[in-house]
C-alpha cells in the first residue's frame, strides 16, 4: 500500500498528536485521576479546605471522594470523571477557577443517590414512617456530616490577596 504526500502528512500529524497526548498524560499523572485516592482530588488548591474538612470529618473512615461524588457503576463512574476532568482542566487552562466549588445539579443527584445507597435502611425507615413528602437532598440538612461545618478552614495557612 502506497501513501501519498497527504497521507504521510496526516500520519505524521496523527503520530505527533498521539505523542503530545501521551506525554501530557504522563506528565500530569493522568492515571491517578482514574483511581479513588482522595489526595489526588486535593491536587488543586481550590480543594484544600474541602479535603481538610473531609479528612477531619465523620465520613473519612467510611468513604472517599468517589464514593459520594461519582456513580458506582463502572461506565457512569468514568463518564462523570471524564466530564469533571474536562471542566477542571478547562478551568485551570483558562484561569477561571472558582473560589468555592458548588455541585452542579447532576452532581447533586449523584451525591443523593450515594447517600441513599449507603444509608438505605435508615432512609427506608424515614420514608416508611413519615407522612410528609421529601423534596430535598439529604445534604440540604446534613451538609456538615461529610465535610464538617461550612466556612471553616482548618488549614494552617491560606494565601490571601494582601499577602502578595
Amino acid at each position: 500500500m502506497k501513501l501519498g504526500a497527504t497521507g504521510i502528512v496526516m500520519m505524521i500529524g496523527f503520530l505527533a498528536l498521539a505523542a503530545a497526548i501521551g506525554v501530557g498524560m504522563y506528565v500530569t499523572e493522568f492515571t491517578a485521576y482514574m483511581g479513588n485516592n482522595p489526595t489526588t482530588c486535593n491536587n488543586c488548591h481550590v480543594m484544600d479546605a474541602v479535603y481538610e474538612s473531609w479528612y477531619h470529618g465523620g465520613h473519612k473512615q467510611w468513604a472517599v471522594c468517589g464514593d459520594c461524588h461519582t456513580p458506582h457503576a463502572f461506565i457512569p463512574k468514568y463518564l462523570v470523571k471524564a466530564q469533571s476532568g474536562v471542566r477542571h482542566v478547562s478551568a485551570f487552562l483558562t484561569g477561571h477557577i472558582p473560589d468555592a466549588i458548588r455541585a452542579r445539579p447532576s452532581s447533586s443527584d449523584v451525591i443523593q443517590e450515594n447517600c441513599v445507597r449507603c444509608h438505605e435502611e435508615m432512609v427506608s425507615n424515614i420514608f416508611d414512617n413519615s407522612p410528609m413528602e421529601f423534596d430535598r437532598y439529604c445534604f440540604d440538612c446534613h451538609r456538615d456530616v461529610a465535610h464538617g461545618e461550612r466556612g471553616i478552614s482548618i488549614l494552617p495557612y491560606q494565601h490571601k490577596e494582601d499577602d502578595k
